[in-house]
């Protein structure tokens, strides 16, 4: 039996170690993997052979004696982990006292010494809750566990009263399996370092642990202790104190921040923007641009809102485009900015636009300006704020004498893109204004 714990344990230790692996490739590239999920605990208590969870005792005196053990644990998930325990320490009873019936102790073996050699076994360990549920990193927590594994340990035992202690089983290590059942608490003291306080009742599937076979039952023993858990690997915080419950709750509570400072940011552009478009007497001319404020309806004003003193040019049938004034255009597309999120044309696009101006007004072309943005923010904010910045262009473009009914301008927000949307170079790509002679 000796041979099978030696055997038996390094394939479940190997299976732990898989079994992280394959967790740290699962959360790769989440917040999880800046957790840490390997820790290692020491502790000690107190060890007992009795169970108070059922079954009779074999002796009517138990005694407590030291206990100390180790394990290394692997957290899987926040509320789930494997733990490999490894317990030693003594067992130690006998039948000074009467039982609690009571009747007189008439056992052939008056007192018994176990040394508990090596006691391994995997176990599961389940966080039953967080006590702090919207705190992302809480500090108290309750867990329960349960598993299964070896216990190896030499018996000695006394038929009576002071007699000396002799090998029971020849002083062979009995090796048998247990079955673990625990409960805990456990206290976070500081990022890396944990207050773990426990109790596991061990079940042995056999009843040699006294040394006295007293009817059917199993023997049992407890082990109630106290230790520090120790967190191992390069994160800051730990995968078992990490709660979804409020990470998803502070979430909640930046995206409605954010929600409202954009919805904050969006009423003073609307604001800005209908200041900036405002034209009181309907000559297609901002009043901001605006130098002969008041022209009665109907009349033709000219890129500064005053009547024209000449007549219309007459429109020509026959429109002839040359690559020159197309690479005037191009010049114009190229450089025309804005500022961010925003239909106020910076100061650097204005030479290029003059030079546009100047061949709208020499030539009589007709324009079209076809405003697009990227997909960020609101379609309603989007289709306003590419309609916003075409007609700031043909403003301008008025106010440098150009004549505004042979210009249109239209806004499609994110409707026609040009390139994707998934990278910032192709949102920039997607914010622009297009310049369409004919």
């Amino acid at each position: 039996m000796k041979q099978n714990l030696f055997k038996t344990l390094p394939v479940a230790f190997a299976a732990l170690l898989i079994g992280g692996s394959v967790q740290a490739q699962d959360q790769a590239g989440t917040t999880s993997n800046q957790l840490t999920t390997w820790s290692i605990g020491l502790n000690a208590g107190v060890l007992t052979p009795l169970s108070p969870l059922g079954g009779h005792n074999d002796f009517s005196n138990m005694k407590s004696s030291l206990g100390y053990g180790l394990y290394i644990k692997k957290q899987i998930t926040p509320y789930f982990s494997l733990r490999l325990d490894g317990v030693r320490g003594k067992l130690k009873g006998d039948n000074s006292e009467n039982w609690k019936s009571g009747a007189p102790n008439a056992s052939p073996v008056n007192a018994f010494e176990t040394n508990l050699d090596y006691s391994g076994s995997l176990n599961a360990v389940v966080n039953l809750f967080n006590i702090s549920m919207f705190n992302a990193n809480s500090a108290v927590q309750l867990y329960a566990s349960g598993g299964a594994g070896l216990a190896g340990y030499k018996v000695k035992t006394s038929a009576t009263s002071g007699g000396a202690l002799v090998d029971y089983a020849g002083g062979k290590t009995i090796s048998e399996l247990i079955i673990p059942v625990g409960l805990g608490a456990k206290f976070k003291l500081a990022d890396r370092v944990n207050l773990d306080l426990g109790w596991t009742v061990n079940f042995v599937d056999g009843d040699n642990l006294d040394g006295y076979a007293r009817g059917n039952s199993s023997d049992k023993y407890n082990y109630g202790y106290a230790g520090l858990e120790f967190a191992l690997g390069k994160g800051s915080k730990q995968l078992a104190w990490h709660n979804p419950v409020a990470l998803t709750y502070e979430e909640a509570l930046s995206a409605k921040q954010t929600a409202n400072a954009l919805k904050a940011e969006n009423d003073k552009l609307r604001g800005e923007m209908n200041d900036l478009l405002k034209d009181s007497d309907g000559d297609g001319v901002a009043d901001k641009l605006d130098k002969c404020p008041g022209t009665p309806a109907g009349v033709v004003v000219d890129g500064s809102g005053c009547p024209l003193k000449i007549p219309v040019p007459v429109i020509q049938e026959k429109v002839i485009i040359t690559e020159a004034d197309r690479k005037v255009v191009e010049e114009a597309i190229k450089n025309l900015e804005f500022d961010l999120g925003k239909a106020t044309i910076r100061a650097k696009s204005y030479t290029t636009l003059n030079r546009v101006a100047a061949l709208l007004v020499e030539k009589n072309f007709s324009l079209k300006l076809a405003g697009h943005t990227d997909n960020t923010g609101s379609m309603a904010l989007n289709l306003r704020l590419s309609k916003e910045r075409a007609e700031a262009v043909k403003a301008y473009l008025v106010s440098q004498g150009a004549n505004p009914s042979r210009i249109e301008a239209v806004g499609y927000g994110p409707n026609q893109p040009i390139a994707t949307n998934k990278t910032a170079a192709g949102r920039q790509q997607n914010r622009r204004v297009e310049f369409t002679l004919y």
